[in-house]
């Protein structure tokens, strides 16, 4: 039977049009059928004012998956791998004229325009262009510059799960309760959970990574066994890795209700924090959120009623720099930044011969 060419679907009161509807993207698995552009596209169309909550106004780098999310397709990194898939940051060529765009600062001094989506047709149009998942930045359109989101990304590391990641979250929880923060926490899409805080937008991305650093060190005096800021892999165990760099500019977290190109296409999931230890990650996908989606609505739908001083954490951070602690380390990919120390793991530095 022939593939129909194409299609076109409402997307917000405008027409989209879908090439290659049928294409499967995501193959079947022994839990999940076949999941198709169309699909795909019908997917974040149906949990439109979700993703919109999540990406609206900010400028928004697409994981893009043309071929579709086969076994042993592999994303190109910035390291230099050449992959089957890699990540748009700036406007494609051929953009409808409704897609806006907000320019954005490297570390390194150059300059981009992105994708900056302000209505759900930009979300299905970048869908329809192989986007799985959205990678928003932490900024609005209006001031790109001055982070509104603090985001406490809690990555388990080998020999943990996700079970010990809502165990960390439980206590990250009553960390911003003392804190006066309302926390907004989502699967990852795999094993981990975020947490989102809306702050006012008057800190540079600078003071957020540092607000970030304060309160993972805090939760892992507070669950030692449990929790760790260290950088360098080796030094981790098998704890919940607070990543702080998610603050960094120029790093982002794949939004709420982004798609994950992994077996399934399971989904960045919005919770609520009694539902964390009652779900599995797998629980949702793109065949399961919309209906979900229906019943309960978006569990972020408050995220944007209040927005925090970070004057709290910036006062831990401050007085752990009286401890004798100090900045940590950025990705390697990042010039050297002011106030950061070293980039050589701890214990071989110690070897060196002197």
């Amino acid at each position: 039977m022939p593939q129909v060419p194409e299609t076109i679907v409402d997307a917000g009161g405008r027409e989209l049009r879908v090439s290659n509807p049928e294409r499967v993207i995501f193959p079947a698995t022994e839990r999940t059928a076949p999941v198709t552009k169309f699909d795909i596209v019908n997917y974040y169309l149906a949990v439109d004012e979700g993703i919109m909550r999540a990406v609206d106004q900010r400028p928004t780098t697409l994981e893009r998956w043309p071929k579709g999310v086969f076994p042993g397709m592999v994303l190109s990194t910035r390291e230099g791998r050449v992959g089957d898939a890699f990540y748009q940051k700036r406007i494609p060529k051929g953009a409808p004229e409704y897609v806006q765009t907000a320019q954005i600062e490297f570390p390194s001094g150059r300059r981009a325009d992105e994708v900056c989506p302000t209505e759900v047709a930009v979300v299905g149009w970048a869908a329809q262009m192989g986007t799985i998942t959205f990678h928003p930045w932490p900024v609005r359109l209006q001031d790109v510059d001055h982070p509104d989101e603090l985001r406490l990304d809690l990555d388990p590391q080998p020999g943990t799960d996700y079970a010990d990641a809502v165990r960390v979250a439980g206590e990250a929880r009553t960390l911003l309760d003392e804190l006066g923060y309302r926390g907004f926490p989502k699967t990852s899409g795999g094993r981990g959970i975020h947490i989102y805080v809306r702050i006012e937008p008057r800190w540079t991305f600078t003071e957020v990574r540092h607000a970030a650093i304060a309160f993972g060190r805090e939760l892992g005096r507070r669950r030692p066994e449990h929790v760790t800021t260290s950088w360098w892999k080796e030094e981790r165990g098998q704890r919940i890795f607070v990543d702080y760099n998610q603050n960094a500019r120029d790093r982002t977290i794949a939004s709420a209700y982004s798609i994950r190109p992994k077996p399934g296409a399971p989904v960045s999931a919005p919770l609520d924090w009694e539902e964390l230890a009652e779900v599995a990650p797998e629980d949702f996908t793109v065949a399961t959120m919309p209906t979900r989606f229906a019943q309960v609505g978006d569990r972020h739908a408050g995220i944007d009623d209040q927005a925090y001083s970070l004057k709290p954490l910036l006062n831990l951070y401050e007085a752990d720099l009286g401890r004798g602690l100090s900045d940590m380390p950025y990705p390697p990919d990042y010039p050297k930044m002011p106030g950061e120390p070293k980039r050589v793991q701890p214990s071989r530095d110690r070897d060196r011969p002197r």
